[in-house]
């Protein structure tokens, strides 16, 4: 079972001047490019399986969240316990080591990762190297693809424009794309497709992976041409959930309509750069060589090189490629929006769009299971806006996506009560 850590979180819609901490471990998968947050102490008691989910969180906890709140100005959030940092300190060599056996044990042949806490990054790891034939090490700069990452990206660039008051999020999708007009839809009755229903997998596309990772060298004219010729439905729009590469791939195309400029030049200016990620691009000649990780398959006893990518019309769905760094910045900017507060607003887009893509558009059925203590496991949640959402008893809500490419896999992850990814 996973221990518990004697202090409290601090609940999402706090009260306005006050709030509490609570600290959970979580471990994320290790791949190539990995954000991990773990955390030890004492542990508890695990829930029964006739205890319900909630009963067995709160008599662990209740006492430990009253005895921890503590009064903070709107516009400074803070946790009370004074010696969080050092706690949470206490589990980087656990992670290290974990992660660095990963790659020892020939998993992979290189891997970066980082622990983000209060929106700053507090630590970061690597591990083996950027290329298999050589001993170039991988470091804090290396970049790498993150594949299906990149859908958060694309949704605030939407919601940035939408702030702008450029779109709404319940404007047709054929407003910014005409080749989806003459598109023939399920049913008589169906809803024309959205921008909201884009961002949530929606849409009734059916679907698509891995079909949508090789389009990504697709052309605009070739997607354009694609879309003139009809795409299938498996659902009416707004029926059910369905991941879709080709949804994430049109929301790059409306960015580029609404915004009057290519959505990677886009991306560029009003994501990337107010949020420092110099060494973050859609294209992977962009990358000086001595600083890009190369993706490799297992075969026949070795490593192959996965061929290169490149970036076109499906960019927008998963052509991504970041640094550790960068990426750390970009989680944080995710966990300092909470809780809603005072103050200035510092991020690509407000503080309420950032909490605004963090919650559940689209819900997906709870799961129930044991853990490995015997205890009940209680996961539920959806996706929001280019993220996945959960909500577990154990960790309280858990935002998160991954990402995955011939020769590449990624995570990041996030607890919004605990100030950590």
């Amino acid at each position: 079972m996973l221990p518990a850590l004697p202090f409290p979180a601090r609940p999402l819609e706090a009260p306005p001047r006050r709030w509490s901490m609570r600290l959970h471990p979580a471990t994320a998968v290790s791949g190539l490019m990995v954000a991990l947050v773990l955390a030890r102490g004492v542990s508890t008691e695990p829930a029964t399986a006739a205890e319900p989910c909630a009963l067995a969180a709160g008599r662990a906890e209740v006492g430990q969240a009253v005895a921890g709140r503590a009064s903070f100005k709107a516009d400074t959030p803070r946790f009370a316990d004074p010696a969080r940092r050092e706690k949470l300190a206490g589990a980087f060599a656990d992670i290290d080591r974990a992660a660095r056996q990963f790659v020892a044990a020939g998993q992979v042949p290189g891997a970066a990762w980082a622990i983000v806490v209060d929106g700053e990054l507090a630590h970061l790891g690597v591990a083996g190297t950027r290329r298999a034939d050589d001993d170039a090490p991988v470091d804090g700069d290396t970049v790498f693809r993150i594949a299906s990452m990149t859908k958060s990206f694309t949704a605030m660039a939407i919601l940035a424009l939408r702030d702008a008051g450029k779109l709404s999020l319940d404007d047709s999708a054929e407003r910014y794309v005409p080749e989806l007009k003459d598109l023939t839809y399920p049913t008589t009755d169906s809803p024309r497709i959205t921008v909201r229903h884009l961002l949530s997998h929606a849409a009734g596309f059916p679907e698509d992976n891995p079909w949508g990772d090789q389009q990504l060298a697709a052309t605009e004219e070739e997607f354009s041409a694609m879309m003139r010729r009809g795409i299938p439905f498996s659902n009416p729009p707004g029926l059910a959930y369905e991941y879709s590469n080709l949804g994430f791939a049109i929301l790059g195309r409306i960015v580029s309509r609404a915004s009057g400029m290519p959505y990677r030049q886009y991306i560029s200016e009003r994501v990337l750069r107010p949020l420092g990620m110099t060494s973050t691009t859609l294209e992977a000649a962009e990358v000086p060589a001595a600083r890009l990780a190369h993706g490799y398959r297992w075969e026949d006893e070795r490593w192959k090189e996965e061929p290169p990518l490149p970036d076109g019309a499906f960019g927008s769905m998963g052509g991504m490629l970041t640094s550790i760094k960068d990426l750390s910045r970009y989680v944080g900017a995710f966990l300092d929006a909470w809780p809603a507060r005072d103050g200035a607003e510092t991020a690509p887009i407000r503080r309420a769009s950032l909490r605004e893509m963090q919650q559940v558009w689209r819900p997906q059925p709870a799961v129930v299971g044991r853990d490995t203590g015997g205890g009940v496991r209680l996961n539920a949640g959806g996706y929001g806006f280019g993220l996945r959402i959960s909500q577990t008893c154990r960790f309280g809500q858990v935002v998160s996506h991954s990402g995955g490419l011939p020769g590449f896999g990624s995570l990041m992850r996030w607890l919004p009560e605990y100030g950590v990814g």
